[in-house]
């Protein structure tokens, strides 16, 4: 039995126990629906061969190959990953558009005594209504931005605001990025589709009544592009500034940018990347300081002649209504808690 996704909440309404996505290992890194595991009965060598068996040999014995093939691998994930499974187990099947390889699959579980159903048209019904959710219709909730200069703690903030039991979309943690030229972290983005996956479920699971905290972000968090209908939303949103000084900036930043201290080369070849945008000496100047483990100095410099300016430009290109702002002496976690998440909480209820 097939049955037809219409909203993106609809997935966890179901109650399925598992979704299982049996796509080949490079599909399913690319994107998957969140939460499904990955049994393929395809591997990308096997689809490659039956692939070419198709288009240049003959479809009927592609389709014997392929059947075999699926056979063999369903079997393995039966006597393996799905071993431990009981009698009451009830899985929601699909591949790339709900074809052959889900529905051999679903038959073989269904034989088996388990309830398992196909998603109708497969991960592309799915991803249809991702796009439409990010690119094609409006944001429901209403956005307020937490704005402010390069380390003023504005993603803790989103946590600390979710603790208080605010609404947040961390875009930077879904992105897998710090959102600077510094900011990657180890094990690298998602993919541009997964990313978006990520987004499209934190915005359904909102609730539209109520105002949603994100950081304020270019409209790309390293490589990933903010969906259209997002940052359309961003860039129409209200904002609460948070500031603080350059010296209490730079002690958060050492704290967050741990990692990156840890690793001098990394350091050095990011820092490299700014040559086309300052003088030689001063680049030297922080190359100095970050092989002399002056990494404070460092870090005031990069805020000072590189992010500040730059923020700064963008501040007064913003034509949005200010909530208000925060100045804090500290950026520790107890300071923002008790001074900075109180203030901003009393700051939204100015959204008009």
């Amino acid at each position: 039995m097939s049955i037809a996704l219409q909203h993106l909440t609809d997935i966890a309404s179901w109650g399925f126990d598992d979704i299982i996505d049996v796509r080949s290992p490079s599909e399913f890194a690319e994107d998957h629906i969140p939460g499904a595991i990955s049994l393929p009965v395809l591997s990308d060598e096997e689809r490659a061969i039956v692939g070419t068996i198709y288009v240049q040999d003959d479809r009927f014995k592609a389709r014997r190959v392929g059947a075999a093939l699926v056979a063999r691998n369903a079997a393995d994930h039966i006597e393996q990953r799905l071993s431990e499974k009981d009698g009451s187990w009830r899985p929601l099947v699909h591949c790339w558009r709900g074809g052959q390889r889900s529905g051999s699959f679903a038959s073989i579980l269904s034989q088996i005594g388990w309830r398992a159903e196909l998603l109708e048209g497969g991960y592309k019904a799915y991803r249809r209504l991702v796009v439409d959710t990010l690119y094609d219709k409006p944001i429901s909730p209403r956005l307020i931005l937490i704005d402010g200069n390069t380390g003023t703690a504005k993603t803790e903030i989103l946590h600390l605001l979710q603790l208080a039991g605010a609404q947040m979309i961390d875009l930077e943690g879904l992105a897998a990025h710090r959102g600077s030229l510094f900011g990657a972290i180890q094990g690298g983005q998602p993919s541009q589709k997964m990313f978006e996956s990520r987004l499209a479920k934190a915005v359904v699971d909102l609730d539209p009544n109520r105002p949603v905290f994100v950081e304020a972000e270019s409209n790309k968090i390293g490589e990933r592009s903010i969906p259209t209908s997002f940052w359309r939303a961003m860039s129409e949103a209200p904002r609460i500034t948070v500031k603080s000084s350059l010296s209490a900036r730079s002690e958060f930043l050492l704290r967050s940018y741990w990692d990156l201290l840890e690793n001098q080369q990394e350091l050095l070849d990011r820092l490299s990347k700014l040559q086309s945008f300052h003088s030689k000496d001063r680049l030297s100047e922080w190359i100095a300081s970050a092989c002399e483990g002056r990494f404070k100095d460092l870090a005031e410099g990069l805020m000072e002649h590189h992010y500040d300016p730059r923020y700064a430009k963008t501040f007064q290109r913003r034509e949005r209504q200010d909530l208000g702002s925060i100045e804090l002496k500290t950026l520790d976690t107890k300071t923002l808690g008790e001074t900075a998440i109180p203030q901003i909480l009393e700051m939204s209820k100015r959204l008009d």
